[in-house]
């Protein structure tokens, strides 16, 4: 676990960076400069060019992982793997390019009356498609080689500050909105070009293919793998994006944007997620590979156990400054409408980012073709909730239909990965987790009604008065969170990291 650890511990403070950025852009940008019909263009058009180029992909990103220990071989580079992780989703735009020509007008008609701004600026998904397509493939490419670092900088920091600034552009009148949705493909366009070149300066790539190592049996199972992930990655993709489709077409753009600002605030919680499972993937897929399942089972535990840990400590720092976010937020007003979508797809997001690497052990062992069943059956449960509980709650429905979307799928993925590989994901301390997080919200909501409650009312101090009592407030709580994990033992990774760091911040040996 010390590269794991090391790579997602550089991972987590560069997302750190990149949600830093992306909290200034949010709440002091976007809510100021765009109007809520805006920002529901900018997500539905991201939304619909991450799910378009996932069909592209026809499974590479995950065939990567699988099959780059196979092809690992420095002095080789690797025989030539980087020529196919160029190819064969080239080949799957072209594809998808010519299914959209087919479909495109049907799909227009469904947004033309709610969001016609969709509509018009359409053709700019896909240059966008194209774009996070490439990105994703050298993102990958970078993670098997165990450097997470750049890419991860390029995407959390580097298009988050050039879409700052675009946004800035756009709300100063310096550009227009074509030029905003312009801006958009130069900035992803750029990432792709910078993540290309970092990649090219590794010297471990090679764009020349080595056909004398391809043997008969590894494209077999190349080919048998990825057909079953073309089906998985369009299945796959469209349900973590399905409420920004479902909210625009039955809503309009207007509540797609207060979902959106709902939904960012939720995606703080993966931030530890994109790190440590960026670098831990390719370890549990050599592990699989060489059917050690003592140490995927060990790896595994260690991933969820982490990752539980760490979201649950973020939602609960969210919820508990909710309120506060929204006042603080220009026109949180409008945006309040979200609140409790902040909670449901809290919940959402805590089960995906300690659960996700159920799907990763699955898919990278000879079982993977289970993948596209359990997928196929999240996609079907969360369309067929969005249609029945939007119409019944809105966008609290929306978020709702995301929820028990996943917990039924999980439920089902934990229970096929024991029976088929006897790897137990939870243990005894996921359950201490789980009682540390329930305590502190519960402990939170009775302290704030029964003792500040009596001491003094939140919402008549001023908004630098409920700033301060928020900061207090959670670094109070961060405390009495950290002297329980230390003493309950919940991690020895994590008791370490404390002792180091309760050793240099008192110039103690953290030894002793």
């Amino acid at each position: 676990m010390g590269i794991i650890i090391k790579q997602s511990i550089k991972g987590t403070l560069v997302n750190a960076v990149g949600i830093a950025v992306g909290f200034i852009t949010t709440f002091f940008v976007i809510t100021h400069y765009l109007t809520s019909e805006v920002v529901g263009l900018t997500r539905i058009m991201v939304d619909a060019s991450v799910l378009f180029s996932s069909f592209a992909q026809l499974g590479t990103t995950s065939s990567i992982i699988r099959f780059f220990p196979y092809f690992k071989d420095e002095e080789s580079k690797n025989h030539g793997f980087f020529f196919w992780t160029l190819v064969v989703p080239l080949v799957g735009f072209l594809l998808f390019l010519l299914v959209l020509t087919i479909f495109k007008q049907p799909i227009l008609n469904v947004y033309a009356d709610k969001s016609p701004l969709f509509v018009q600026y359409f053709k700019f998904v896909i240059l966008l498609s194209l774009f996070m397509l490439y990105q994703s493939v050298f993102e990958t490419n970078c993670n098997v080689l165990m450097r997470i670092v750049v890419p991860k900088m390029v995407r959390e920091v580097g298009v988050r500050v050039a879409l700052l600034v675009i946004y800035i552009l756009y709300g100063t009148h310096h550009i227009t909105l074509d030029g905003l949705v312009v801006g958009f493909c130069i900035t992803y366009l750029s990432a792709v070009i910078i993540d290309l070149i970092y990649l090219l300066t590794l010297g471990k790539i090679s764009l020349k293919p080595d056909f004398k190592f391809l043997t008969k049996p590894l494209v077999k199972d190349f080919l048998f793998y990825t057909s079953f992930l073309i089906l998985a990655a369009i299945a796959g993709s469209v349900t973590p994006l399905l409420n920004t489709f479902f909210v625009s077409a039955k809503l309009g753009l207007s509540f797609t944007g207060v979902f959106a600002i709902a939904n960012y605030i939720a995606t703080v919680i993966e931030i530890p997620n994109r790190s440590l499972n960026a670098i831990a993937q390719p370890n549990l897929a050599e592990a699989i590979k060489n059917n050690d399942m003592e140490k995927a089972t060990m790896l595994c535990r260690s991933v969820t156990l982490h990752l539980l840990l760490s979201s649950t400590l973020i939602f609960f720092f969210i919820w508990i400054n909710i309120d506060l976010l929204f006042n603080v937020l220009p026109n949180g007003e409008e945006y309040a409408a979200g609140k409790w979508v902040v909670f449901i797809l809290g919940l959402a997001r805590l089960s995906y980012s300690a659960l996700s690497i159920s799907n990763n052990a699955l898919s990278y062992s000879r079982y993977y073709y289970y993948s596209l069943l359990f997928t196929v059956i999240l996609t079907t449960s969360a369309i067929l909730l969005n249609l029945f509980l939007i119409p019944k709650m809105g966008i609290e429905g929306a978020a709702l239909s995301t929820l028990l979307a996943y917990l039924f799928y999980y439920l089902l993925l934990l229970a096929m990965t024991k029976w088929k590989l006897d790897i137990s994901f939870l243990s005894l301390q996921h359950l201490k987790v789980l009682v540390i997080g329930v305590g502190l919200f519960l402990a939170d909501y009775l302290v704030r009604k029964h003792l500040v409650a009596s001491l003094v009312q939140v919402s008549d101090l001023s908004l630098v008065g409920q700033i301060a009592e928020g900061v207090i407030r959670s670094l109070v709580w961060l405390v009495v969170a950290t002297v329980v994990v230390y003493h309950w033992h919940i991690s020895e990774e994590v008791n370490r990291l404390l002792k180091k760091a309760w050793g240099k911040v008192f110039f103690l040996d953290s030894k002793t």
